[in-house]
């Protein structure tokens, strides 16, 4: 059964960072701007407390639900009429993206073979569109990643190896909602190395707003000319410490919407050489479960000299799927100036966290059907 929401007043102490003071004590703060407007020195706010009081890592600050001082009224512009956090006190109108264009299905786009299809992939086997003449997005790649650390890396190894490419984001379920949270996604619009941002239900507040992961993957690839697309959780994976109860499951969501409109669709799986959790290291749990559960082949992009990987992998069950490794450059990403810790580790502390979306990036990258670096792509 659901908690109670802890809100309480306080009063904007700081504007950035934000803090709040609640009860004589002064918080760290965040507020989506984009819903609740500006916040400034001296507003009296309303705050949901739950996170800070719970000591939770991530989400460790108190969130404004809504600014009493100049929060109300804000009214509605446009003519939006379709509403994203339906039946809750933050609920807004949207324009979606989903029916611009005639989508992938109404376009009758056939199938193409696999990424890195060659020996070893069985006759027929399909999961991505094709045109055949280059006239249709049907070429369009997918890299479903696991959490949002794996977004800055993936879209710089793309950019790396095929400059001018379209990479977009779709953000989805399984971290932070709101997508004006993340600092990297801010931070890759701004060096180019994305060109777009969706907000896929239950996620909001993006560049352009979808009511689904496929509604999203369908757009990206059709009315907005994405070349290739990047999908996963905002910030702030959520868990359980269960099999199925955690964030990384929207993976398997992401992969079966991917699936679905037949793009070619790469999982860039979640490892770690340096994690405390004995689940996490290697193989994580996480990734083991998506590819157990998939109901279609993908491939699997691991950095070039980790291919004793393969065994957690096939492990898994999962040996319908296709295994690429890929040469990674993690000295030049480490030089980039992009985000480079995750869970209070260095890329010096866990290269693999960070080599395995490089990989991912790279393949994205490539032609469909193509190999990468010379390296042959094998069936587990």
């Amino acid at each position: 059964m659901s908690g109670r929401l802890d809100l309480r007043r306080g009063v904007v102490v700081s504007e950035a960072p934000l803090v709040v003071e609640v009860d004589g004590e002064r918080r760290p703060a965040w507020a989506d701007e984009v819903l609740l407007g500006p916040m400034r020195e001296g507003d009296e706010v309303v705050v949901n407390c739950a996170a800070l009081d719970l000591g939770l890592g991530s989400g460790g600050f108190d969130v404004v639900h809504v600014n009493l001082t100049r929060g109300l009224g804000g009214g509605v512009e446009g003519d939006a009429h379709v509403i994203k956090l339906n039946y809750t006190s933050l609920q807004h109108p949207v324009e979606p993206v989903e029916g611009r264009k005639q989508s992938l299905c109404a376009r009758n786009i056939p199938q193409a073979p696999l990424i890195g299809s060659g020996p070893g992939v069985e006759a027929g086997s399909t999961v991505g569109a094709s045109a055949g003449d280059g006239s249709l997005p049907a070429k369009v790649q997918v890299a479903v990643l696991p959490l949002h650390g794996h977004l800055a890396p993936a879209a710089w190894a793309a950019a790396q190896a095929r400059p001018g490419i379209r990479v977009g984001y779709v953000q989805t379920a399984g971290g932070a909602l709101p997508g004006s949270l993340s600092r990297d996604v801010a931070e890759l619009r701004d060096r180019g190395l994305l060109c777009g941002h969706i907000t896929a239900a239950p996620a909001y507040g993006g560049e352009h707003e979808a009511l689904s992961t496929v509604g999203a993957l369908d757009a990206a690839a059709t009315a907005l000319g994405w070349d290739a697309v990047l999908v996963g959780p905002g910030p702030g994976i959520i868990g359980s410490d269960t099999d199925f109860g955690h964030g990384g499951m929207a993976a398997l969501d992401s992969a079966h919407a991917a699936l679905s409109l037949r793009l070619p669709t790469i999982i860039s799986p979640r490892l770690s050489s340096a994690d405390p959790r004995e689940r996490h290291r290697g193989l994580s749990h996480h990734t083991a479960t998506i590819l157990d559960l998939l109901l279609a082949p993908v491939t699997v992009a691991i950095p070039e000299g980790a291919s004793n990987l393969a065994s957690q992998i096939d492990a898994t069950g999962a040996s319908r799927h296709l295994l690429q490794e890929v040469p990674v450059d993690l000295d030049a990403y480490a030089a980039s100036g992009l985000p480079a810790r995750t869970m209070g580790r260095q890329l010096a502390d866990d290269p693999l966290f960070f080599e395995s979306p490089l990989a991912a990036g790279t393949l994205l990258a490539s032609p469909a059907g193509g190999a990468v670096g010379g390296t042959v792509p094998r069936k587990l």
